[in-house]
């Protein structure tokens, strides 16, 4: 009986492995990125130009919110917004501008910016001027 030698070896390679790995990476950063908070600071602007402002929403340091100088919250913002475009003459450039507070948190404003690219609206930030 003749006795067969295996000296062939696998040449491939168990790509599970890294994907699993690469997987639970992924899962990592993305838990970690939700906690990581930026806080920033408005920008300067040195430009002489007023943007025209259809609506504004200013959001305060308490978290206060108002809309036209009339008290809001976040979830009434969308409804509110979208009826007042219902009655604009000129509804696809309305402009909605944020004015935030120096140590208003970003994830704030950009709570504001959402509600308008949801609503076809351009959103900008109100600037301070530069001294």
């Amino acid at each position: 009986m003749g006795i067969k030698k295996r000296n062939k070896i696998n040449a491939e390679f168990s790509m599970s492995s890294l994907t699993d790995i690469i997987f639970l990476l992924l899962i990592f950063f993305m838990l970690t990125s939700s906690l990581v908070q930026i806080n920033m600071e408005l920008p300067v602007s040195d430009a002489k130009t007023v943007a025209p402002s259809d609506i504004s929403v200013m959001i305060t340091r308490s978290g206060e919110m108002t809309l036209n100088s009339k008290k809001t919250s976040l979830r009434a913002l969308k409804g509110q917004i979208s009826t007042l475009l219902q009655t604009m003459e000129n509804r696809k450039n309305a402009t909605i501008t944020i004015i935030a507070e120096k140590d208003v948190p970003w994830s704030k404003t950009t709570d504001i910016v959402r509600v308008a690219n949801a609503l076809n609206c351009r959103a900008i930030i109100a600037t301070q001027p530069s001294n």
